[in-house]
């Protein structure tokens, strides 16, 4: 049984539920109690559950509103679990919300941010993990994302989850049984059969981990930052990796004195590219300023690429960016203008694990091969089956692991190893919600927005 800790209020709840702004159709979205009366007092007649009518919506005289479809779902067969009825007609700022106040009149308070789906993971219609995934479809910046959004909305990340816990109860079982009679003789096969399920855990966790780092990536991409000596050709790179001219490209050193960042997509994959001021020595304030942003941008980033003239050696002032730059942080170094050499594009592989890319920001050579090597150090797969997670996930997930961890190295001590099975499965059941905060809860859903 799922516990929940935050009581579901009796009140009816009401919000717009499309966008702000003009467009063809509106939604205005009402949950709650025994709606019946209040379908009545707006559409001026009984309506048949779930099925879509035409209808008037009237104010309280009786006057005409709107004209659309209004959908009634009683409760339990419906979005939240509860009554829910939908109204949509135009999609005017001005008429959604005199239908919205007439459903206020009528009994009905504003809806909180995420309130719909909060209570639909309340009345048991989602878990934690499908909840958070609504608001991940709705923010999906590319196909994938939306694709895997999907599969943890339909419960592919929940089903995964739940066959890790079943599995956990299943050792959990076996160990307590195996703890309750010390005097014997533990059985061979007993033992066999618990180290073995504990591999398998382990293995499917794995797997699961895996997955959800990759859904990750989905939904909050990754940060690479272009660093350099002045005009090596980042600002050239960056206009040509996102299609446009979004950073201003001159021949005068320390053109670029503040960061620029763009996002853009790379097989489905969202980065997140940050042009940044050249590295170099320089008594102008301004310039000096964009230097330390760009410092303090390679601290944070989860790729750096190093641009480099391929006309040149790698010289002194090289050498000291390489190493002012975060020694953990993969990196790439891209060697630019191979076409002022008559070259073409081609990627070297180091031997310290870093990657050397000869390409030119002018003519594209060399441009594809810059694009799969940073899929590459960011750790994209392309794996089938992956489902959107988010960091409190990951984070489960390697708590999850260390204790399954743990457990391994205390499989002697029948007792530690029962308590560190415990708390892995309370990590795990912490993702799907069974064990929840307040606070978690009310940070979850504050950033949905109105009417989800």
């Amino acid at each position: 049984m799922r516990k929940r800790s935050v009581p579901i209020k009796p009140e009816n709840i009401a919000a717009i539920a499309t966008a702000h702004g003009r467009g063809g159709i509106g939604v205005v979205r009402v949950s709650g109690h025994d709606l019946a009366d209040m379908v009545v007092c707006i559409t001026g007649r009984h309506l048949s559950p779930r099925n879509a009518t035409v209808a008037a919506f009237l104010d309280a005289s009786g006057a005409v509103i709107d004209r659309g479809i209004a959908i009634y779902f009683p409760a339990p067969n419906s979005y939240t679990g509860e009554d829910v009825l939908e109204l949509q007609g135009h999609g005017g700022s001005a008429v959604l919300q005199l239908v919205l106040q007439r459903c206020l009149e009528l009994g009905a308070r504003l809806a909180q941010p995420g309130e719909f789906t909060q209570r639909a993971y309340l009345n048991d219609k989602l878990d934690l993990a499908q909840a958070e995934s609504v608001a991940d479809l709705i923010d999906a910046t590319t196909a994938q994302a939306a694709r895997s959004a999907m599969r943890s909305l339909q419960g592919e990340f929940s089903f995964s989850i739940h066959q890790l816990v079943s599995q956990l109860i299943d050792l959990r079982m076996l160990v307590e049984a195996m703890l309750d009679f010390p005097e014997e003789e533990l059985d061979f096969l007993d033992v066999n059969k618990r180290n073995s399920k504990l591999g398998k855990i382990i293995t499917d966790l794995d797997r699961t981990l895996m997955l959800a780092q990759q859904g990750s990536l989905l939904r909050e991409g990754a940060q690479v930052v272009l660093v350099g000596q002045p005009n090596v050709g980042k600002s050239s790179l960056l206009n040509l990796l996102s299609g446009e001219e979004v950073a201003l490209v001159s021949d005068i050193p320390g053109t670029t004195r503040d960061l620029i960042r763009q996002s853009i997509q790379i097989n489905g994959i969202p980065l997140h590219i940050i042009d940044t001021a050249g590295l170099r020595e320089s008594q102008d304030k301004i310039e000096m300023m964009g230097i330390e942003r760009t410092r303090a941008a390679a601290e944070k980033a989860d790729v750096i690429l190093l641009m480099l003239d391929a006309r040149n050696t790698i010289s002194e002032d090289d050498e000291n960016i390489l190493n002012a730059l975060p020694p953990k942080i993969p990196r790439m170094h891209i060697f630019n203008k191979v076409d002022l050499l008559q070259e073409s594009g081609r990627l070297i592989e180091a031997d310290d694990n870093d990657a050397n890319i000869y390409l030119s920001a002018k003519t594209g050579a060399g441009l594809d091969l810059l694009r799969n090597k940073l899929l590459a150090l960011i750790g994209w797969h392309n794996e089938g089956g992956v489902f959107m997670a988010r960091e409190r996930h990951i984070r489960a997930l390697f708590s999850a692991q260390k204790h399954l961890l743990q457990a391994a190295q205390e499989v002697v001590h029948a007792e530690l190893f029962a308590e560190e099975l415990r708390l892995a499965q309370e990590c795990l059941n912490s993702i799907t919600g069974e064990f929840s905060s307040d606070d978690l809860l009310g940070e979850i859903f504050g950033r949905f927005c109105i009417g989800k």
